[in-house]
């Protein structure tokens, strides 16, 4: 299984350095969603720095849509989701590949949303341990939530709008206990963050395992 896993996260991750969708499309998309929030909320308000925490991660979220859609869009075109099914590779090898390409994009996307809140925002990052143990956490949680999701709308037609019906309620847990470790953390607080990070902990063990188990059948019915 832990080959079949390098295997698939090697193809995704080769395809997405070659064609550098995310580089060029969906960074762009997710700095300038940052920009927006800021002239919204006004930068010298003090309601932007309190809802810096909330505005990233829902930034994390719009773009992890994007990145799943453009994963799976992939294993649409000539017939690949067959070649997978066909391959021989051990179901869970592929999802946790799948899922370990999502999540270095989506690690590597909050590096540089990260800096674009503290330029845009000028927020001071503090409780380091905890921001990134939370990043670790929240981003697994998310990949994980959007490859088991990404391969049940995979074979509709209007996945494009089914996805994020099916995905963000999902992620809503994801969602607030990261921001309210966030905001713990930015606040130099961190002690009170760290039951936040225990759930999410919970939530990311429970949606791998889920699509560990699960993966095969999803991938034989979509």
């Amino acid at each position: 299984m832990w080959r079949d896993a390098l295997l698939v996260a090697g193809k995704d991750l080769r395809i997405e350095r070659r064609s550098r969708v995310a580089v060029n499309q969906i960074l762009p998309v997710a700095l300038a969603m940052l920009m927006l929030f800021g002239f919204a909320l006004d930068p010298d308000s003090p309601v932007l720095a309190r809802a810096t925490p909330g505005l990233f991660w829902v930034v994390v979220l719009f773009v992890t849509v994007l990145a799943v859609e453009r994963s799976f869009s992939l294993e649409s075109a000539d017939g690949v989701r067959d070649a997978l099914r066909l391959s021989g590779l051990h179901p869970g090898g592929i999802f946790l590949g799948k899922f370990a390409a999502l999540a270095a994009q989506l690690a590597a996307l909050q590096v540089v949303l990260g800096f674009g809140v503290v330029v845009l925002f000028g927020r001071d990052l503090a409780g380091y341990p905890l921001l990134l143990a939370t990043l670790v956490a929240a981003t697994a949680g998310i990949a994980a939530a959007g490859t088991l999701y990404g391969v049940l709308a995979a074979g509709l037609r209007v996945r494009e709008t089914l996805l994020p019906l099916l995905l963000l309620p999902v992620l809503a847990p994801v969602l607030i206990a990261a921001t309210r470790a966030f905001e713990t953390a930015l606040d130099g607080v961190p002690s009170d963050g760290w039951p936040w990070f225990n759930l999410l902990a919970v939530f990311a063990l429970i949606y791998t395992g889920f699509g560990i188990l699960a993966f095969g059948s999803l991938l034989e019915d979509s």
